[in-house]
């Protein structure tokens, strides 16, 4: 019932929703469109397509490049793991560019592949932060899609009314109060149960979104059966989080891990 507005980084109502004129802002995440070129995108592909896809479950086929986790006992090990592919070194210096991944070190990449026809979808869920950090990184290929944001919490959040200007922008909630001097109205900002809401977040072909923040942490993601059309291929890249990173319990562990991942000399495991 809400659309994520990239220029804005707002939440705003849909226009058929009961939400129609209302926003928030939807802290956490960060997009870059075209992201990569055509070219670049084909190539990637058909590297990809050279090695095998493993079934995965709702309908995917996945391709995994990282340790051997068991998520429930918490134990990893290097295992098979030989690094990231090659082709990502170019994907991985290029993500540096982007003002929220400084220092990001990609060390686990999972390939996912989408089709409308096997009925593929991932189901709302968080990703793990025992062993990933706080940014997830995700180039999306072939096909453009939705990422759907649902929150389970208790709490309540503020929806604020929105504006139109003469060129069809809705102004930010900062700027109510500005906007609503001289008018003969008052607007109140509206509160609204955290599982009420659900935000759609566009995914245009060959698009980078980072998810953080709030956005990793206190909304769950998805991808649902309607918003496969046509073939879609995902590259999700995750970070270790401070437990094996420096200063943490397992830094060492960390260490060799991403020694292994940045050789760029992977096959999936």
């Amino acid at each position: 019932n809400f659309t994520y507005c990239l220029a804005t980084g707002l939440a705003k109502g849909n226009e058929h929703s009961a939400f129609a004129g209302w926003a928030f802002p939807f802290p956490g995440v960060f997009l870059v469109e075209e992201f990569i070129g055509e070219d670049e995108e084909s190539e990637i592909v058909e590297l990809m397509d050279r090695d095998d896809w493993k079934l995965s479950q709702s309908g995917r086929k996945k391709q995994d490049y990282g340790p051997k986790v068991n998520f429930k006992k918490q134990r990893l090990k290097a295992g098979s793991f030989t690094g990231l592919p090659s082709f990502s070194k170019k994907i991985v210096s290029q993500m540096k560019g982007c003002s929220v991944l400084g220092g990001f070190l990609p060390v686990e990449q999972c390939n996912l592949d989408y089709l409308p026809e096997r009925g593929s979808a991932i189901d709302p869920h968080f990703d793990d932060w025992w062993l990933w950090g706080e940014r997830l990184v995700s180039l999306n290929l072939l096909s453009k899609t939705v990422l759907s944001m649902s929150c389970d919490s208790e709490d309540s959040i503020q929806l604020f009314p929105t504006f139109g200007k003469e060129n069809g922008e809705l102004s930010p909630p900062g700027s109510l109060a500005e906007t609503s001097e001289g008018m003969n109205c008052t607007f109140s900002p509206r509160l609204v149960p955290s599982r009420e809401v659900a935000v759609a977040i566009p995914l245009p072909r060959r698009s980078l979104v980072v998810l953080y923040g709030d956005a990793r942490y206190k909304w769950k993601h998805a991808i649902y059966r309607k918003h496969i059309e046509h073939r879609r291929v995902c590259i999700t890249f995750r970070e270790l989080s401070a437990e094996f990173s420096a200063g943490g319990t397992h830094e060492e562990l960390g260490k060799e891990l991403l020694e292994i991942a940045l050789s760029f000399r992977g096959r999936p495991v």
